[in-house]
């Protein structure tokens, strides 16, 4: 199957970080570089990632906010439930469970894309400020 060139589809671009922050900045957002390099924006209840992940054909791009708020173990069989409920129902984002070596839970919420071989510029930006809103 061929495209034809004159049907009007945008170029492709790869995403990366500066593309990121160009977004955030435009946003209005604040955010941060952590130790492994990723973007971390912060807000009052929750910090939201930005992250490149995987090699060659995988790489991905990801949005997970990490929500502050802490469940108890003993909540987790009711939070799981509602997760999958939430899951079943909606595209986006997934949303999962973490339990930490406390028995903390938290809910993480996340969206990805693959990116490796380029996406349109307007379809990555209007995803990546939706998921930014998801999260919210």
């Amino acid at each position: 199957m061929s495209v034809d060139p004159s049907f009007g589809a945008k170029p492709v671009v790869v995403p990366d970080r500066e593309l990121v922050q160009q977004l955030l900045d435009g946003m209005e957002l604040k955010y941060a570089v952590d130790d492994d390099g990723d973007l971390t924006a912060p807000w009052e209840d929750f910090h939201t990632y930005f992250m490149f992940r995987g090699a060659d054909d995988e790489q991905a791009f990801i949005v997970r906010t990490f929500y502050d708020r802490v469940y108890p173990i003993d909540e987790k069989p009711g939070l799981l439930e509602a997760v999958d409920d939430w899951n079943r129902n909606t595209l986006w984002p997934k949303v999962y469970t973490h339990t930490d070596d406390a028995g903390d839970v938290r809910l993480v919420g996340e969206a990805q894309m693959l990116i490796a071989h380029g996406v349109n510029l307007e379809q990555f930006l209007s995803s990546t400020v939706n998921w930014i809103r998801a999260s919210i």
